[in-house]
Order: structure tokens, then sequence, then C-alpha cells
């Protein structure tokens, strides 16, 4: 029987939102995935195409430490690695992150299993460049605001943060996941001294591409 590559993580997600636990179905999803059960609908063989092509543009010269928020297996992980960036990447889920070990069993990158809700206080203020694609969508919009101000501390003086996701009007309600950020979700990356360089979307992908600075101190 074919599996439905959303069908898997609707359910799932219902489940834990019900259970009142907003980030619980990754777990779930991963572990039916490895399973056989299931399939995670952002698995991919390349690194973001938008990810890529907003690097090549800016010409990165991979110098500093890099975070991966929500990495999944990884592709996205892999190719800031190989820009140069010494990078730390994670995710909620301990299969996600067992599963990506063993794609990349040589990897340069650190993987960790940590929660964007409760990350390590470490990681505040500690990363030249951050990465957040796909991953603020697919949590709930109550949990929106606590895992955008977690993601902006995690960005070092002098940083950036990329962040790339689906295109949702204000006040647009949609049955997720995903639940695309509206432009004022996307806005709100820009406080607690991040600034706005650019933020594009494209019209014909429904997709937000944002870069935000932190100043030098």
């Amino acid at each position: 029987m074919a599996l439905n590559r959303d069908a898997d993580a609707s359910r799932l997600a219902a489940e834990s939102l019900a259970e009142d636990d907003p980030t619980g179905w990754f777990e779930r999803l991963y572990a039916e995935a490895a399973s056989g059960v299931a399939i995670v609908p952002w698995d991919r063989d390349q690194p973001n195409p938008i990810l890529v092509e907003w690097a090549e543009r800016r010409e990165l010269d991979g110098a500093g430490r890099a975070l991966v928020i929500g990495c999944g297996y990884g592709q996205d992980a892999e190719y800031i690695a190989r820009l140069g960036f010494a990078t730390t990447a994670f995710d909620i889920s301990p299969t996600a992150i067992g599963e990506v070990r063993q794609r990349f069993p040589d990897s340069p990158v650190t993987y960790a299993v940590a929660d964007l809700l409760d990350p390590p206080a470490v990681w505040q203020g500690a990363f030249d460049l951050v990465v957040e694609a796909i991953t603020v969508q697919s949590m709930p919009v109550s949990v929106r605001d606590t895992a955008i101000a977690n993601i902006r501390r995690t960005v070092a003086p002098g940083g950036q943060l990329i962040v790339i996701s689906g295109f949702r009007s204000e006040g647009e309600e949609v049955s997720g996941p995903p639940w695309p950020l509206t432009p004022s979700e996307i806005d709100s990356f820009g406080a607690d001294g991040l600034r706005a360089a650019a933020i594009e979307f494209d019209p014909q992908t429904q997709r937000w591409r944002a870069e935000f600075r932190r100043a030098e101190r």
C-alpha cells in the first residue's frame, strides 16, 4: 500500500495536540518512518534549494560557527558544513539524530538532540550563522512566539539568520502541519537586536526567504 506523504504527519500532529504536547509528534513520526510505516514528508536527498541559492548569492566564506534548527536527516547541515562552517545541528527527535548519524558516519557536524522550546543555554549568542528552514512552520501557532524568540537568541554579535518558510496570510486559518508563517511572524524575527537585511517572497513557490543580522558589539 502506498504511503501518503502528508497524512502521517497530520495524523500524529493531531494526536500530540490533543494530548497538549505540541512537539511530541516529531519523534513519533520519525520512529514510525524508521519502522517503515510512515513517511517524513520533508525527507530529501539534497539540501533545501532556497538555502543553496541564498548561500551562493552571498558567497559565504564558511568562517565561524553555524547552527541548523530542526535538522531532521541532515542535508542542510551537511551542506553548511561543506561551506566550511563549524556546524552544530539539532532535532527534538532522538530517532532522527540516530538516523542522520548513520547516514553521515564521517560527518564533521555536531549533531544533538535538543528542544527548540528549551534550548541549551550555552547556545545563546553563540553562532555566526543560524539556519531555520521550515521548522517553525511545522510547530503550532501556540508555541510560535517562544520558538522564534529562542532562535533569535542564538545569533552572535555580527551574525546572521536565514529563515525559509511557506506563506500564510494574516488571520488565515490552516489545518496543519504545516502552519506557514504570516508576514508579521516573519517580521518578528527582527527583534532583540536583530534587524531585517532582506525579506523576500516568491509568489510562485509561496515561500519566504528572510535574512536578519545582529550588529557587532
